[in-house]
């Protein structure tokens, strides 16, 4: 006897009809659409044929097959009506240009904002340690001649140490930076201002305001008390009857001094030489001035300890050996008569701007920015968990 057919007519091969290929498999005929198979009898009958139990078979089967076929139908006209939606769309997209992006979060913008509201601090920050690194700590200068040649060459960039004669005193072979206002030259003496005043001072000579035109740098050759002359029968210069060996940062060719003086350094003095000196314009050239070519202590800006720029000289400056005789400790002055002699080379120094204070402050600013910014959004994140 002849199975029907979705048809309902003879000789329809079964193994065609996807309702019999959901009772076989169970599974759909999303894999193959109703509408695709061709019907035998029409649509008409082919829907009586899936709404009506077939001949010999149970209705509740054919039934199921029915529902099961409707649904993949409207499964499929759904995914199609999608397929032409999101096609519509594509066009619609390719004609009127790209889709708008979608909104930033608000975390996102929360962020921006936060940036944008802590840059002003992070700047302030930076300039707040740069000024107190400056006044306190570090500063770099240009050597603009050579009165120091060639321990420090002209256009050589040095850094000074302004800490380091809050932790010992000052020592022979020291090469220093000072102000010549009231000792070299005319001018009131500095003295060691106030903590606010030198940070003021610092903070309007970063912007070109204020400042000392007589910066100089020498080196150290006599401390208070000290009787320095020249010259011995070898023609060395002498501090406390020891005679100096001044070979290794004299300029070549030069000798100790071509100037005769013999002088007690005053209290709270200091006697100061160049290393060129055949050029420089040193202690030995201000021998009538006030304090006999000495600079008061109060005048010191700080010990230059190391040249950092050209990379070419980088170097640290130490103390030459001659300086560490103990015999110099064995004070033995008496006063003597001083001769004056003029020099060539004064060694003014101009400060090398604000670009070493500024990134030492943004390098102490950043970090110091971040933490304070994770602290408060801890703090938040505590405040407002329950």
């Amino acid at each position: 006897m002849d199975e029907p057919g979705r048809g309902g007519g003879p000789g329809t091969d079964p193994y065609a009809d996807p309702a019999h290929d959901v009772s076989l498999n169970g599974e759909g005929a999303a894999d193959r659409p109703a509408e695709d198979t061709p019907a035998a009898g029409g649509e008409g009958k082919a829907a009586t044929a899936q709404g009506k139990p077939a001949a010999g078979k149970p209705a509740a089967g054919a039934t199921a097959q029915g529902e099961t076929a409707a649904g993949e139908t409207a499964a499929g006209e759904t995914a199609a009506g999608e397929t032409a939606e999101d096609s519509a769309g594509d066009s619609a997209g390719d004609g009127a240009g790209a889709k708008p992006k979608a909104p930033s979060p608000p975390g996102r913008r929360r962020r921006r904002r936060s940036f944008w509201r802590e840059l002003p601090i992070l700047v302030a920050v930076a300039l707040l340690l740069a000024v107190l690194i400056k006044s306190f700590a570090l500063q770099a200068f240009f050597i603009p001649s050579g009165s120091m040649e060639n321990t420090l060459e002209v256009n050589d960039r040095v850094l000074i140490n302004k800490l380091v004669y809050d932790f010992r005193g000052i020592h022979r072979g020291d090469i220093i930076v000072f102000d010549g206002d009231g000792s070299w030259y005319p001018g009131s003496v500095p003295s060691n201002s106030n903590p606010f005043s030198q940070f003021f001072s610092n903070l309007t000579s970063m912007f070109g305001f204020g400042g000392s035109d007589v910066i100089l740098v020498k080196r150290v050759i006599g401390l208070p008390g000290d009787r320095v002359a020249c010259c011995d029968a070898q023609g060395r210069v002498t501090v406390n009857g020891v005679p100096l060996s001044e070979q290794s940062y004299l300029f070549p060719g030069d000798v100790p001094s071509l100037v005769r003086f013999n002088i007690v350094v005053p209290a709270s003095h200091l006697w100061m030489m160049g290393d060129h000196r055949s050029v420089s314009d040193d202690s030995r050239g201000h021998l009538g001035d006030p304090g006999g070519g000495t600079v008061p202590e109060s005048a010191v800006l700080g010990r230059a300890f190391i040249i950092i720029w050209p990379p070419s000289r980088w170097r640290i400056l130490p103390i030459p050996a001659t300086f560490q005789q103990p015999a110099l400790d064995k004070k033995t002055a008496s006063a003597g008569k001083a001769e004056d002699d003029a020099g060539v080379l004064d060694a003014r120094l101009q400060p090398a701007g604000p670009a070493l204070p500024l990134t030492l402050g943004f390098a102490g600013a950043v970090p110091l920015t971040v933490l304070q910014r994770r602290a408060r959004m801890v703090w938040r994140r505590r405040r407002e968990s329950p």
